[in-house]
This record gives structure tokens, C-alpha cells and sequence, in this order.
């Protein structure tokens, strides 16, 4: 896995978790925990952008409004975002630096 995947797959689980805590916000009050942590999440967030090149930025983006899942694993060649098969040629050593998007759906693949 390269160094913008892994900052691809980072950002995800960042906007999931700014996602989980803005929309239980009320929730998370009730019952008695600290939602105060969120203004750090963000700031994580816009670091984590600025790491990535610009195109793959701009992908993450589009497809995290389309499908709020943007990075998807690969599992038994099959991309998990739209169940279409992936290229076995992504598994090549060619493919190794890249990052790699979904022929079908258009989601940031990953092998894990």
C-alpha cells in the first residue's frame, strides 16, 4: 500500500468519525460524553488533504459526496463499493504506486 492510500484510507475514517459525532452529538450529550474533541478531528482532516496530490483530493471528494464511502477494499478481486470484479492486473507490481479507482464505480481501491 503506498504512502496516498494510506492517507486516503485515513481521511475516511476521519470524515466517518466527524460524521458519527455531529449527527449523535445531542446523543453523546445525554449520555454523558465529551464531544469536544471535534475542531481537532477537522484539523486532522485538513492536514491529511494537503498531503494528498490535488487530483486524488478532488476524486476522494466527488466520490465521498456520491457515495459517502469513498475508499473501498478489494477482497477476492472484487471491489466491496459495487461488487463489479477488479482487473487482476492491479494486483501487479505496475499498479503498486498508483492509486487505484474502480473501473465500475469509480471508488479509491485498496488491498488490504
Amino acid at each position: 500500500m503506498n504512502a496516498q492510500e494510506q492517507i486516503l484510507i485515513a481521511l475516511q475514517d476521519l470524515d466517518l468519525m466527524l460524521k458519527e459525532t455531529t449527527d449523535s452529538k445531542e446523543q453523546f450529550t445525554k449520555l454523558g460524553f465529551e464531544t469536544s474533541g471535534v475542531d481537532e478531528l477537522r484539523r486532522a482532516r485538513t492536514v491529511l488533504l494537503n498531503k494528498l496530490e490535488t487530483t486524488h483530493a478532488q476524486h476522494y471528494e466527488r466520490m465521498q459526496q456520491r457515495y459517502g464511502r469513498a475508499v473501498t477494499p478489494v477482497t477476492s478481486d472484487m471491489c466491496l463499493g459495487c461488487f463489479a470484479k477488479v482487473p487482476p492486473v492491479y494486483r501487479s507490481t505496475t499498479y503498486e504506486t498508483k492509486v487505484r479507482m474502480c473501473q465500475s464505480c469509480g471508488r479509491i481501491l485498496y488491498f488490504p
